[in-house]
């Protein structure tokens, strides 16, 4: 596997996003078996492993604690905390203060069992508060050895530039993919300036990207992709234009459709996909992306056709938070037909 650089960590080029382990995606492995993928992923040569105190609140850090405990100091941990205040942080002083902060860090320490955590991401970043004062506390935390390194999810350039000159920031993790490409403007281009790491989450797109998505039926129960709009039937029909794109490229390069979406996002050298995998076959295939080449002229060639593609629908926060209201209005009502 090959490696890259997030600020001073060295990560295999191809990580683990393990939220899907616990929520957000359908049907989750129970946790024996996806104990055994996670494993699985760093037999493969995955050495990078990211996780966050909100998904599936507090129960992702834990599984992915036990996960990795038998080759802790092999890997590298992100995690993330959530400027919004969790069960058990209530405090005076806010989530995002001093004791806020140190309290979800020694949180996520002890759930992930470590003494340290190698990358700590705020998870996204608030337009009212001060990215510089975050940073200063992180530069604290980085002294102590608490933390290895530091970064923000999904920041303006303005918030990143107020964070990296206090506290250099190691990584920015926001999504980007094929279907996801409004970094590329700014945040993208001072990363690679600055040395920052860029993780890509949802670099698949929810799997739309793999072409294994044809039917917006399929996405039922705790899916985010029943309220991302463009998972409906109508948009994945128009963006179906996309994956014949893909799918002419990968025939070219003798891959899979996964594969030349994830080698297209990590051609520009300082970006690192962090796809979801829970099966065999996807750990094997995600993984193997590390090995397809993207030439400059491909790649170019491949912007070029992506400029007269029209993306229908997106993602948002706002939408996904719409998955937990239409969870507790189905058990109001089958606890009412009960």
């Amino acid at each position: 596997m090959k490696t890259r650089k997030l600020g001073t960590l060295e990560v295999s080029a191809i990580g683990l996003g393990c939220m899907g382990f616990t929520h957000g995606y359908g049907t989750c492995p129970d946790e024996a078996e996806s104990i055994r993928l996670i494993r699985k992923a760093y037999d493969e040569g995955c050495t990078f492993f990211d996780t966050a105190e909100i998904y599936s609140c507090y129960k992702n850090e834990e599984l992915v604690g036990k996960a990795l405990k038998p080759f802790r100091h092999e890997i590298t941990i992100s995690t993330k905390f959530s400027p919004v205040t969790l069960p058990g942080q209530e405090n005076p002083e806010g989530k995002l203060s001093r004791t806020g902060i140190r309290q979800a860090v020694e949180g996520s320490l002890r759930r992930l069992q470590t003494d340290y955590i190698d990358l700590y991401l705020e998870h996204r970043v608030p337009q009212e508060s001060d990215p510089a004062e975050v940073a200063y506390w992180m530069g604290e935390l980085i002294k102590e050895g608490k933390i290895r390194a530091w970064g923000q999810s999904e920041p303006t350039l303005g918030q990143l530039k107020a964070a990296h000159a206090v506290t250099p920031v190691a990584a920015v993790q926001s999504e980007y993919s094929l279907m996801e490409r409004k970094w590329e403007a700014d945040v993208i281009p001072y990363c690679k300036a600055e040395g920052i790491g860029f993780v890509a989450y949802s670099p698949m797109a929810g799997g739309f990207l793999s072409g294994k998505y044809r039917n917006a039926n399929v996405f039922t129960g705790d899916d985010v992709r029943r309220v991302i709009t463009r998972y409906s039937e109508k948009n994945m029909r128009a963006n179906q234009v996309l994956l014949d794109l893909i799918n002419r490229y990968a025939g070219e390069k003798h891959c899979t459709a996964a594969q030349i979406s994830l080698a297209w996002t990590m051609h520009p050298g300082h970006i690192v996909p962090i796809p979801g995998m829970r099966s065999d076959s996807r750990i094997l295939e995600n993984l193997g992306a590390a090995g397809v080449s993207i030439t400059d002229e491909e790649y170019a060639a491949m912007n070029e056709a992506l400029s007269r593609i029209t993306i229908h629908g997106n993602r948002t926060d706002e939408d996904i938070a719409k998955l937990g209201t239409i969870e507790g209005r189905q058990q109001t009502v089958a606890k009412a037909e009960r």
